[in-house]
């Protein structure tokens, strides 16, 4: 079966975290993705390093001199043959180097040119060092996790660099692309953390400005606040999830719990009441084991939960039998998503220290022995 970006090419200039993320999703949905990576290696870094990188998973590989009048030569040639560009380098940087978008972009109508950074291309920050922690504290988002009884708390660097950033590139990429095909007219993405962090925050900002969204951590519906919507310890040092909003599923909840009965449970949605029942739940949860629960909840409409850790996940029945999770080269790693019914994705593999120069460059027409004059300089590795 064909995929969905069969026929893209995108050329990656190497970075860390998200512009690898959006590339990955474009590489695992059949676009030809090009990582240019600085002379020495990926990211200047151990060799090994890229054979368990599952970010530079399905891409072809070549590294060039970027400061080099032959190295900007190649880039400008493979440019013009490409239908996107993916960049994080700081505001200024690829400008100076002279393959900002206004120079590949003039011999290349047609190319999206993606821009990623934390802070954006404009703005007071815009120069200033940062990291998911930093682009997502400026936005609320950072504000919105944590217990009441605590501080902020940092989701890791899935809001920021994954969510926020690398999600919203992949996602301006492609919709650039189409209107690219249809108009002819290319486009430059400024993909900002920052922005891409407040819009994941959409549906809590609704909320605020409803009333129903307190601007504090830990006391609201989906933010540990609500007894049935929260985590709790078992018998066993586990932890389950419990997310029983809707009343249907609350009933399901306190049935399978033995709780149906209290009076007091049935006050699911007071507030002022969550703390006292949080107790009372966490009382029943922890007198069982999470294979207990597992066992009593799995499939039911309770949504309950086992909170499973990195090496656990992909051994569940449900991942298992989906086949969210793969193993490459030895290293597993989730699978491409989303899925399609009429089209596939790219199945992994895992890069190398081995560059794919001689044959990315025999594909720009070049000659064996111009290829052998351009890799001579060491500008082309």
């Amino acid at each position: 079966m064909a995929r969905p970006l069969d026929g893209i090419r995108i050329l990656e200039f190497a970075g860390i975290g998200p512009g690898p993320f959006a590339c990955m999703m474009l590489a695992d949905h059949g676009a030809e993705v090009i990582r240019i990576d600085r002379p020495g290696g990926v990211q200047a870094g151990p060799e090994s390093a890229a054979e368990t990188d599952i970010l530079l998973r399905s891409r072809r590989r070549m590294e060039v001199d970027l400061k080099s009048e032959v190295g900007r030569a190649v880039i400008q040639r493979l440019a013009k043959t490409a239908d996107g560009v993916v960049e994080g380098f700081r505001p200024g940087v690829m400008e100076r180097l002279g393959l900002g978008p206004e120079v590949l972009m003039a011999e290349n109508p047609k190319l999206v040119y993606g821009r990623m950074t934390g802070w954006g291309q404009t703005g007071p920050l815009s120069h200033a060092a940062g990291h998911d922690i930093n682009y997502i504290s400026l936005t609320g988002a950072l504000h919105a996790f944590g217990r009441k009884s605590g501080g902020p708390v940092p989701p890791v660097n899935m809001v920021g660099d994954f969510g926020g950033g690398a999600m919203m590139l992949a996602y301006g990429m492609v919709a650039a692309l189409l209107s690219a095909a249809r108009t002819g007219e290319g486009t430059v993405i400024d993909a900002a953390m920052t922005d891409g962090s407040a819009l994941l925050m959409a549906m809590i900002y609704s909320f605020l400005g409803q009333g129903s969204w307190q601007d504090r951590r830990g006391v609201n519906l989906l933010d540990t606040g609500a007894h049935f919507y929260d985590v709790y310890e078992t018998s066993d040092g586990h932890h389950i999830a419990i997310g029983a909003i809707e009343p249907q599923f609350y009933a399901k909840l306190l049935d399978l719990t033995g709780l149906s009965e209290d009076p007091e449970m049935k006050d699911q949605l007071n507030p002022r009441a969550w703390d006292r029942l949080r107790e009372r739940l966490g009382a029943v949860i922890g007198s069982r084991t999470r294979a207990e629960w597992d066992e009593i909840s799995r499939g039911t409409d309770a949504c309950m939960s086992p909170i499973l850790s990195l090496t656990e996940a992909p051994d569940d029945p449900h991942n298992a039998a989906r086949g969210t999770f793969v193993t490459a080269g030895g290293v597993v790693q989730p699978a491409p998503a989303p899925r399609y019914s009429s089209l596939e994705t790219r199945p992994p593999e895992m890069a190398t220290a081995d560059t794919d120069t001689d044959a990315i460059l025999s594909d720009l027409g070049l000659s064996p022995d111009e290829i052998a004059e351009v890799t001579g300089t060491g500008a082309v590795r």
